[in-house]
Order: structure tokens, then C-alpha cells, then sequence
């Protein structure tokens, strides 16, 4: 389906859902719910974290339907939603900070790793392969929050930085400036593995 037909099939099924048909909310789901969950699965390197925040934020989508403008773009408007519980998240696990006996992740689930595909690699390039995975998710993880949700977004979500400013409620420019800083902290951290490539 090509981005016009989802906008436009985005749209019928929130007039619908406003309408009092909630089974449009399932079509919503069944589109955007896979990418959504990927995107909060890099942002807070959980994927029970994400799932749960997935369904909350169809959820909040289900709550404020009354909200949404049909002449919006129904993504860029649950990518705020979610984007905003993404946030709420991280404040709270500042608050509430957590020992982890697991290496992986903080809660025993699946990380990010997991949800990659398998690859036909021998097992020397599978280890640095993973290696290099494991380095970019840290320092992408390391980065401020406002740079790492602007920098998923462009580059994981391939969403232009007009979009990303309406999710995030600042101007192009912010994004922009945002975007670069995160690429020079990432080029700076992963310098020994840029290096190591060439």
C-alpha cells in the first residue's frame, strides 16, 4: 500500500472510529502497529516496554479520537501520542531507577537484538556484526533524550523533519540542529568502529 492509500485509509477508519465504529481501530492497529512498536523498541531498548506503550498508545488513540483532524496525518499524530509516552517513561524510570541482573535488559525481556533478522554470516563477521549492533545501541541509547527521539525518527522511521517537528512540537530548525548534534556525539563515540570499517 503506498503512503497516499495509507493517509487516505488512516483517515476513513478515524472518521469511522469517531463515528462509533470501533472495530476500525483493529485496521489502524493492524497497519501501523509493527512499525510503532519497533520505533518505541529502539527508543527505550525494551520490547515489554514497547509493547506496553504500543497498546497504551492505541489506547490514547481510542480515548481522543474525538481529537483527531482528518486533515492531519494519522501517523505523525500517533508518533506524538506515543513520542509523549516515550517521555512520560523515561521520567518515570529516572525516578524509579532499577537494578538489572540481566545483561541484556533491565526487565528479562527481549532486546533489540532480538527483533533484528538472523543473518548467513560466518561466525567471525556474526561476532563483530553483533559487536557493532551492541555499540551503536549503546551510544545511540547514551544519547539526550530530545537528540535520540529526533535522530530515531529521521533515520529509523525515514520521517521528514517537518513531521518529526510536529511530534515533537518545535521548529525545523530545532530538529535539524538536533538531528546534526546526535550524528557528531554518535560519529564521536563510534569513532573506533568508523575507523576499524575503513
Amino acid at each position: 500500500m503506498s503512503t497516499m492509500e495509507c493517509d487516505g485509509s488512516d483517515r476513513q477508519d478515524m472518521v469511522r472510529l469517531a463515528g462509533g465504529h470501533d472495530a476500525a481501530l483493529n485496521e489502524l492497529m493492524a497497519r501501523h502497529g509493527q512499525p510503532l512498536f519497533l520505533y518505541l523498541v529502539r527508543l527505550l531498548g525494551s520490547a515489554a516496554e514497547a509493547e506496553d506503550l504500543a497498546q497504551e498508545t492505541f489506547v490514547r488513540v481510542f480515548q481522543h479520537r474525538d481529537r483527531f483532524r482528518p486533515d492531519a496525518k494519522f501517523s505523525t499524530w500517533l508518533y506524538t501520542i506515543a513520542t509523549n509516552q516515550v517521555r512520560d517513561r523515561l521520567r518515570w524510570r529516572g525516578r524509579h531507577p532499577q537494578v538489572s541482573l540481566d545483561a541484556e535488559t533491565a526487565d528479562g525481556g527481549a532486546t533489540l537484538g532480538d527483533t533484528l533478522p538472523a543473518s548467513n554470516l560466518g561466525p567471525d563477521e556474526a561476532l563483530q556484526t553483533s559487536e557493532r549492533v551492541a555499540a551503536i545501541r549503546r551510544a545511540v541509547a547514551a544519547l539526550p533524550e530530545d537528540l535520540r527521539v529526533s535522530l530515531v525518527l529521521a533515520e529509523y522511521e525515514d520521517r521528514s523533519q517537518a513531521e518529526i517537528a510536529e511530534i515533537l512540537g518545535c521548529s525545523v530548525k530545532a530538529v535539524e540542529m538536533r538531528i546534526y548534534r546526535a550524528r557528531q556525539v554518535l560519529r564521536k563515540e563510534l569513532a573506533g568502529w568508523l575507523r576499524a570499517e575503513a
